[in-house]
């Protein structure tokens, strides 16, 4: 499997302009904890994580050093440290550096890319313009679902691709794209439904995709977050 076989295609993204308040509740209501800056071009210019908002005044969370240990640090050090824990705007606490990888990426590579930058999430990125995101937990669901069969990439990819657009028109429809694994012709959904009448219904739509060899059910019942099925970026 590639990164373009599991990763989140519709990305929720922020702006530089955007103020730390406003990505924080973004990044609260919708349960991520990660979110990739856009500048007004579309381009990938940062990241802001939950790591980026630590340090605040606001939560009394700064840094709170002696004036012992102040004598050994240089000043641009804790300026650094005074804008992280008081800028108002994203551009001024993202994350520039952003490790990102193309469609093709193999997951061995964003695991590798993972464990030595000791990131959670890897922005999938084409012409400088992101195009999805792949985190831990897509990577786990791949080995929960059985890992990947190499032979069958092409047939497990347009299976995907046909159940995704299915689900896209059904108003009913909760899971996420990265609840949906297809690996060797076999469905796997994952995450929460919020009825059995949903569960059937998601069977029924797997059950109409030609290629589908099998369907395993992972989801668990529970009640439905006010997080859209594909967020708008």
């Amino acid at each position: 499997m590639r990164a373009r076989d599991v990763m989140v295609r519709s990305v929720v993204t922020t702006t530089p302009e955007t103020t730390v308040e406003k990505v924080a509740r973004l990044m609260i209501n919708l349960r991520i904890s990660g979110v990739p800056v856009l500048n007004k071009n579309g381009r990938l210019v940062g990241i802001v994580t939950e790591g980026d908002l630590l340090r605040r005044a606001e939560t009394g969370t700064e840094h709170r050093r002696s004036r012992w240990s102040e004598w050994f640090s240089t000043n641009s050090r804790l300026a650094a440290e005074y804008i992280k824990s008081h800028a108002r705007r994203v551009e001024d606490v993202m994350t520039r550096e952003v490790v990102s990888v193309g469609e093709l990426a193999s997951l061995g590579e964003i695991a590798e890319l993972m464990e030595t930058k000791r990131i959670k999430r890897v922005p999938v990125a084409h012409d400088g313009k992101i195009i999805g995101i792949v985190s831990r937990a897509d990577l786990l669901q791949v080995l929960a679902s059985g890992g990947a069969t190499p032979a069958n990439e092409d047939s497990d990819r347009l299976i995907r691709e046909r159940l995704l657009a299915e689900l896209r028109k059904q108003e009913w429809a909760s899971p996420t794209e990265s609840s949906v694994i297809v690996s060797d012709g076999v469905v796997h959904f994952w995450g929460t439904v919020a009825s059995e009448q949903e569960r059937t219904a998601l069977r029924v739509v797997a059950e109409n995709i030609p290629g589908v060899r099998s369907i395993e059910d992972h989801t668990s019942s529970g009640p439905r977050y006010l997080t859209p099925l594909f967020p708008a970026a």
